[in-house]
């Protein structure tokens, strides 16, 4: 079947699920290829935020995804739960499942869940399914001490869940040099630094052109789990978590203690911000207000929980990135439910508050070189994707090591995607 739009075949699709939004991108015969859009309150998107809220109707329990998720986040429609940045979890094992009202879900349902929502698109309904999928997947993935083998077992069981049988995973980076590289006319060789929200993820590759053909050959493959999310953390560590009761204490039995340090820590991760919403946390929390010297402040910091506020901080925590990579300093601002949180923020505290992260990200990239047996005088080009590939430090550790002339900046959400299309394309060809 082909397209009212594109008369062409379609040959590939590309899936770029992701921390923060997720992407699927056509490849028609020919080389076409464009992103799927989907209807929103604000309009038709072509990122479907990687999201899901759940609620009860009587006895059964319903769900959205996407930007229906997000409208109900926003719009606060009674008791709900908020779940954001869901593929954080899958090298976990930590996480094998949660209980949503009572009833069982394991992460495998939970992402089965969302790509099915991701995939009930009228356009996609208009179309026969191609022969090759492919889906990205991070280099390292997110998480402390990840485990590889088990994100991978665990996605792919994800996709089958949601009738997406035969999928085949790539690296994501490898998905963004592809796109890149579609239009090169000469052999060069990219360093693809891929920044979604969990990961940093680098690709080290040699482009050749071959009877017309493109040729890629890997050289190196390098990640870690560090990228928007630890920067979200950290401004939530220092601007919000202060006024929300951290570094606070509280009395027991004639004892000054200070307020566990537990809260502000889950609090401050998006993944985990959700898991807080449990009576036996909330009622933790309304005893710990009891004997609080500065009781408002953990007051506050439950009304973000039990209200799902996650959504709108993250926005707040969102708008002052970019903010901050337009300015030298920034004004946060949250400001819901009687919470009032206000602070000037520099670039300068962000970068400093960031360093660390911006260390880690530095080594996975050295590692990526190392790997390859190149010095960076070899790459010839290197090609910047994702939202955090904005900040001004983070685009500074390139051009300050293979000059401005070198680095080209990729469309922050679509790059994977369509690249990933183009790799399934090929290989349905073949």
């Amino acid at each position: 079947m082909t397209s009212a739009s594109n008369p062409a075949p379609l040959t590939g699709i590309g899936v770029d699920f992701g921390t923060t939004n997720s992407v699927v991108a056509l490849a028609f015969a020919g080389g076409h290829v464009e992103s799927l859009h989907w209807p929103s309150a604000f309009g038709a998107t072509d990122t479907f935020r990687t999201a899901l809220m759940f609620w009860r109707e009587g006895r059964k329990i319903a769900h959205a995804a996407g930007p229906d998720a997000i409208a109900r986040a926003i719009a606060q429609e009674g008791e709900q739960r908020f779940i954001q940045s869901i593929k954080s979890h899958l090298a976990s094992r930590l996480f094998a499942e949660t209980r949503l009202y009572g009833e069982r879900f394991t992460i495998e349902r939970l992402i089965a869940m969302f790509l099915s929502a991701l995939f009930d698109n009228e356009r996609l309904r208009a179309l026969a399914r191609p022969a090759v999928m492919m889906a990205g997947r991070p280099v390292v993935f997110a998480g402390d001490q990840p485990d590889d083998a088990l994100a991978v077992s665990r996605l792919q069981t994800a996709y089958d869940l949601a009738g997406l049988k035969g999928v085949e995973l790539a690296f994501e980076p490898l998905g963004a040099a592809y796109w890149y590289a579609r239009k090169l006319d000469r052999e060069e060789t990219v360093l693809v630094a891929d920044f979604g929200g969990g990961t940093s993820d680098f690709s080290l590759l040699r482009f050749t052109r071959m009877h017309g053909a493109l040729a890629a050959r890997p050289l190196a493959h390098s990640g870690v789990g560090v990228a928007g999310d630890a920067f979200d953390y950290r401004i939530i560590d220092h601007v919000v978590a202060p006024k929300l009761g951290k570094g606070s204490f509280y009395r027991s039995f004639e004892k000054r203690l200070p307020i566990p340090a537990y809260y502000h820590a889950a609090f401050a991760q998006w993944h985990q911000l959700s898991w807080l919403k449990t009576p036996q946390t909330l009622g933790e929390l309304r005893k710990l207000i009891l004997s609080a010297e500065e009781p408002a402040m953990l007051e506050d910091l439950m009304a973000i929980i039990e209200h799902d506020l996650g959504f709108e901080l993250y926005r707040a925590v969102g708008d002052l990135k970019a903010k901050l990579s337009a300015h030298e300093e920034a004004c946060f601002a949250f400001c819901r439910e009687g919470i009032e949180i206000e602070a000037l923020v520099t670039r300068k505290s962000f970068e400093m508050w960031i360093a660390e992260d911006l260390a880690r990200i530095s080594a996975a990239m050295d590692e990526a070189i190392a790997q390859a047996a190149l010095k960076a005088s070899a790459i010839d080009a290197v090609f910047l994707t994702g939202g955090t590939s904005f900040v001004p430090a983070v685009r500074a550790l390139f051009t300050q090591r293979f000059g401005a002339a070198k680095v080209h900046i990729g469309d922050a959400f679509q790059s994977v995607a369509s690249g990933l299309a183009l790799i399934a394309a090929d290989r349905a060809g073949r």
